[in-house]
């Protein structure tokens, strides 16, 4: 009879909590990537393991997981903090921002990727059904190992880390059509598949918006009434109320949960609360991480490796070899050299852990037999702890790639070293060239900061300043010395970045003068509230120049024409400083 405890599953929690504190730390020493330390100890003490042999050696049951489900709800929660975390990075202008790549690239990688794998499913004598189900399975990315690496690399807010995050996104809305799709297949009406995925997305489309929307009305004010002295264990608990009842809605409305405390992290990232959420939640997140690998490491058996390597490493490649394919193909599209974009598709390779889940439910409709399920599986499971080495060989391939045909990005996380003490430029469209051809001709130096990988690999080879990067990342600001600068002048064109960067440059330098060129009137308002020094709005200047236009083709004199135009600058000038200033 199976040993009970007060505290289900106590003795798998000691036993990870043990691992994580020992044994994870030792192979960190021995320079051990921490995602495929977890994997090897999810692998070695797991069920097909060291738990193969606990029935006969009942002493090995204190040292393994006999089942791999005594850790997956745990693992699960893993998930969903990871998820939480990233929403506190980003903000609802930001990933609008990013819709071009979360709808456009996500899209194309899902639907190109799927056909590739699921032709190949076909071809080895699945039915059709079966082959378009694993072909979306296996299109989707692990999340979770992705978006772990990237924040190893501190790559997740640079342009290629943000393109890669919005892939990601549309991959995890897929999870829902996916179950959908395989009912229909499993109960024959295939008559009604576009209906009921148009349901499915208007469902979850406005499952989404109302809860974004509820949650605005609701978090802060919650927040600022319990919290006002900043209690540790306020923050704490307030913060699992708010992470695990969105992802609580999200799951009823039959979204993922992860996507639900994504939701979460979001609506915490527009409230002055989000600084001390991140630092309260930061080790718990790494231990529940920890978790889920370990859970995935579970789902290796070597004994089906060595059964079929071949087949098994065969799958593994082909599977990296087509995505790497497609997403690097559209990572080039987007403007992005090919040595970044190869690098980029091979850390999108992997299956997804989502695929652990459908999987299971589609052999659980009897959609696929149960030998090909375990096929899968296994393939995912090697295809995660594949991922840091291969993705860790394709960076430094790409990165050389990219320098012998002289493509190589001038990226600041590269090493460059630009001038310090003069003027940082963030954003290097026709105003910020502008401004550095006249810095140029007074002899002032700059230092420029652009996202689009297509303009730093044309202009930079031209004598240039440009450099690749994020103007609102700390580390970046750093490497640019922002600290001894005379001033940041910020002249992006989307006005939700400029928002964005002003926000962080005001945090970490608050001496520092910021000037930043605005859409309008508003844009400005909200630009001077977030802590610019000076704001530049562009309707507002074009109309008052057209103004001294008409008024001396009115018989003004140029003179007065410019006294009245100046006037009328100071007073918007004087409306803007008094809202900064009430």
């Amino acid at each position: 009879m199976e040993e009970q405890h007060a505290l289900p599953y106590l003795r798998e929690t000691l036993l990870f909590l043990a691992l994580a504190g020992i044994f994870i730390p030792l192979l960190q020493r021995l320079k051990v990537n921490q995602v495929l330390g977890f994997l090897a100890v999810g692998a070695l003490f797991g069920p097909f393991g060291f738990g193969l042999w606990a029935a006969e050696f009942t002493w090995l049951r204190y040292f393994s997981f006999v089942r791999a489900e005594q850790v997956s709800g745990l693992a699960e929660l893993g998930v969903m903090f990871l998820m939480f975390m990233i929403g506190l990075e980003l903000s609802t202008e930001r990933l609008w921002a990013l819709r071009r790549w979360v709808f456009g690239a996500g899209v194309g990688q899902v639907i190109v990727s799927a056909c590739l794998v699921g032709a190949v499913a076909y071809y080895v004598g699945l039915s059709l059904e079966a082959s378009i189900v694993l072909g979306l399975v296996l299109s989707l990315s692990s999340t979770a190992v992705v978006m772990q690496l990237l924040a190893e690399q501190r790559a997740l807010q640079t342009p290629s880390g943000q393109a890669g995050f919005s892939i990601l996104m549309f991959q995890d809305l897929m999870v829902v059509p996916l179950f959908i799709l395989i009912d229909v297949f499993a109960s024959g009406r295939s008559d009604d598949l576009a209906y009921l995925l148009g349901f499915a997305a208007l469902k979850s489309a406005g499952a989404i918006l109302l809860i974004y929307v509820l949650g605005r009305r609701v978090i802060r004010p919650l927040f600022q009434f319990f919290v006002g002295k900043r209690q540790p264990d306020v923050f704490m608990a307030l913060t699992l109320l708010s992470t695990l009842g969105i992802a609580g809605l999200t799951y009823l409305a039959g979204l993922s949960m992860a996507l639900g405390a994504l939701l979460a992290g979001l609506l915490l990232a527009e409230t002055e609360f989000r600084h001390e959420v991140e630092v309260i939640i930061e080790p718990f997140k790494g231990l529940l991480m920890g978790l889920f690998f370990m859970s995935v490491g579970m789902q290796i058996d070597v004994r089906e490796i060595v059964k079929s390597p071949v087949w098994i490493t065969l799958a593994v490649l082909s599977l990296f070899a087509i995505k790497t394919l497609v997403t690097a193909s559209i990572f080039r599209l987007g403007g992005f050299p090919w040595g970044r974009s190869v690098a980029s598709g091979v850390l999108l390779g992997q299956g997804g852990e989502f695929a652990f889940i459908v999987v299971a439910y589609a052999l659980g409709t009897r959609l696929i037999a149960p030998e090909v399920a375990q096929f899968v599986m296994l393939v995912v499971g090697l295809s995660l702890f594949a991922t840091p080495a291969l993705a860790k060989a394709a960076r430094g391939l790409g990165a050389w790639w990219d320098r012998r045909h002289r493509h190589q990005l001038a990226d600041l996380d590269a090493g460059a070293a630009p001038p310090a003490g003069g003027v940082i430029i963030a954003g290097f469209g026709r105003v910020g060239q502008l401004l550095a051809k006249v810095l140029t001709q007074q002899d002032i130096s700059y230092v420029a900061i652009e996202n689009d990988a297509r303009l730093v690999t044309t202009l930079h080879p031209r004598g240039f300043a440009v450099y690749f990067g994020d103007a609102s990342r700390a580390e970046l600001l750093q490497k640019v010395h922002a600290d001894r600068a005379s001033a940041v002048v910020l002249t992006m064109d989307h006005p939700a970045s400029v928002l964005h960067a002003v926000r962080s440059i005001r945090r970490a330098y608050p001496q520092l003068p910021v000037y930043a060129r605005a859409r309008d009137e508003a844009h400005a308002l909200a630009l001077v509230q977030a802590g610019a020094t000076l704001v530049v709005p562009e309707a507002l200047e074009a109309a008052l120049q057209l103004t001294a236009t008409v008024l001396q083709t009115a018989g003004v004199s140029e003179a007065r024409a410019f006294d009245i135009v100046q006037a009328e600058r100071d007073r918007r000038n004087a409306v803007l400083l008094a809202q900064q200033h009430p």
